[in-house]
């Protein structure tokens, strides 16, 4: 992709300075798929690395089918 030069650049700033996009009020992907970010330590990330890596499914599939074996094997 070719750089822009100053002229585009400072066309497209004014663009979105006229026309601010208008929010909708409704949330979006981030506010209702990744609402529930957590921070792991270290070790805990390289393992759901490992094994997503292993058994080619996401580190949401890996977590998920923990807690839901702890789930189960609580009731």
């Amino acid at each position: 992709m070719a750089a822009m030069t100053d002229e585009e650049a400072d066309a497209l700033d004014e663009l979105w300075t006229r026309t601010t996009p208008k929010l909708s009020g409704k949330p979006g992907y981030y506010t209702t798929h990744m609402a529930h970010t957590m921070v792991v330590d270290n070790l805990t990330a390289q393992w759901v690395d490992a094994m997503s890596e292993k058994t080619h499914k996401s580190a949401t599939e890996i977590i998920s089918e923990l807690v839901r074996e702890k789930i189960a094997a609580s009731a």
